[in-house]
């Protein structure tokens, strides 16, 4: 009787411990979107004495302040809010945004000055996000499967 257990055991473990070949392939999405983004910062009150200095500080904080915005575009906003009541009046109301993540791919279109203000424009191209994920991380699926 013990025999014939451990014959049935071993049948059943040899079934699941099949030797096989998977096969992946990658399979690109059938769209991708483009996101643009508009960064400005304001030339009189950078904290430089020379124009030129004011000139090159606005052209950073403007391609910043558009990476936000993409970054905004592509993770979201967190907000956080507090409101507070006393006497049935609003005493307090605080609201807080952060956004957090990692932009690659995105390149600057224009920067300019525009008036008071320097102006950068940046676009995300999600065919160049993927190709750049694609080199890290290799998203696959079964193409096909072979057992021995």
């Amino acid at each position: 009787m013990k025999v014939i257990v451990l014959c049935g055991v071993l049948m059943l473990t040899a079934c699941s411990m099949q030797d096989r070949y998977v096969q992946y392939e990658t399979q690109a999405p059938s769209s991708f979107p483009k996101l643009t983004a508009i960064g400005y910062a304001p030339l009189a009150t950078q904290p430089a004495e020379e124009q030129s200095q004011r000139v090159l500080m606005a052209m950073q904080a403007s391609k910043i302040a558009a990476y936000r915005e993409l970054a905004e575009q592509v993770y979201g906003q967190q907000l956080h809010a507090n409101s507070q009541v006393s006497d049935w009046m609003l005493t307090t109301d605080e609201v807080h945004a952060s956004v957090s993540g990692v932009i690659r791919g995105a390149k600057v279109v224009k920067s300019y000055p525009a008036g008071e203000h320097y102006v950068t424009e940046l676009e995300l191209d999600f065919e160049q996000v993927w190709a750049l994920y694609q080199q890290q991380h290799r998203s696959q699926r079964v193409k096909s499967v072979t057992y021995f």
